[in-house]
């Protein structure tokens, strides 16, 4: 089996002070690569700032004979996040790797959940990681390479009391799914984690350390560094790691239903609502303009 190594390769993981983000950091610099270890250094509701959490991990990788610089900035302005790539270039000359790791979490439901909950979070998942892709996208173009994971959750599925995390998290998979089609002919791939691993945002711990024990976040390391990695083949896509489990996640549509004479009535779509709703023979749209193709194709017959 090869090793994958990033040797010569520079790498940012922002909110690797703790948990997953911590795990990254130190299998990237473990494996080869200089790492940037950003994090703000805030509670897990994004609430003040410790150099501490960041400054650690550099220590643990030095240790381990790694190369890594800290940081502190805060990706969720436009500021932060170009004085972080600016820290990564400046220290080590380039950047070819961006793990958007960092997020807050504060637990509110339907109506409690407010406005001001709903846009912290999407300052930090949704403007965090469009902020530093920002920054880093002219370095990857003039060098014509970059890998780039976006960090979601399975929590966009949905929880009673995570409507604003839910709706971040989803959003990044947008932003994700256009970089692709942007970064294709600049040799930059974008891609996705759903990461599963108990960490404290996860909940509370199991008092006798289950949790911990059965989901720790170096299970989900390894899927992110080869995301990461130049050998990786994909981009676009979405997959979940965690408690030794791998997996794709997709978007995909359903073939349908096609009414092909005069105006479709609202009682024709609840009469073949079981042919709109079959996923026999779902396909998965590469892009926009694949599913739209698609779509259409009845129209040219």
């Amino acid at each position: 089996m090869n090793e994958f190594r990033f040797d010569g390769r520079v790498a940012i993981v922002t909110g690797a002070g703790r948990g997953i983000g911590r795990a990254y950091a130190r299998l990237l610099a473990e494996r080869g690569a200089s790492v940037v270890v950003n994090d703000l250094g805030g509670s897990m509701e994004g609430e003040g700032s410790d150099g501490g959490p960041a400054t650690d991990v550099v220590a643990e990788i030095e240790a381990a004979g790694g190369v890594a610089a800290a940081s502190t900035d805060d990706v969720s302005t436009p500021d932060g996040a170009s004085a972080l790539v600016d820290r990564a270039v400046d220290e080590f000359g380039r950047i070819d790797v961006l793990v958007n790791n960092a997020g807050i979490m504060r637990w509110a439901g339907m109506p409690d959940v407010d406005a001001e909950q709903l846009g912290q979070h999407l300052a930090v998942h949704v403007g965090g990681s469009f902020n530093t892709t920002r920054a880093a996208w002219p370095h990857m173009v003039d060098q014509q390479y970059g890998r780039i994971v976006m960090t979601t959750s399975t929590g966009m599925f949905g929880l009673p009391a995570n409507t604003a995390y839910a709706t971040a998290k989803a959003g990044v998979v947008g932003l994700t799914r256009s970089l692709t089609v942007a970064g294709k002919k600049h040799g930059i791939n974008v891609n996705v984690i759903a990461p599963a691993a108990f960490t404290r945002m996860a909940g509370e711990a199991d008092d006798d350390g289950a949790s911990e024990a059965r989901m720790p976040p170096d299970f989900v390391a390894p899927m992110v560094a080869y995301l990461a990695h130049e050998d990786c083949p994909v981009s676009g896509e979405i997959y979940t790691a965690g408690a030794g489990r791998f997996a794709r996640l997709f978007i995909a549509s359903t073939d349908g239903y096609v009414h092909r004479h005069g105006e479709p009535s609202i009682e024709d779509v609840a009469e073949h609502w079981a042919s709109i709703n079959d996923e026999t023979g779902y396909f998965v749209p590469t892009d926009l303009m694949d599913w739209s193709a698609a779509f259409t194709a009845h129209l040219e017959s």
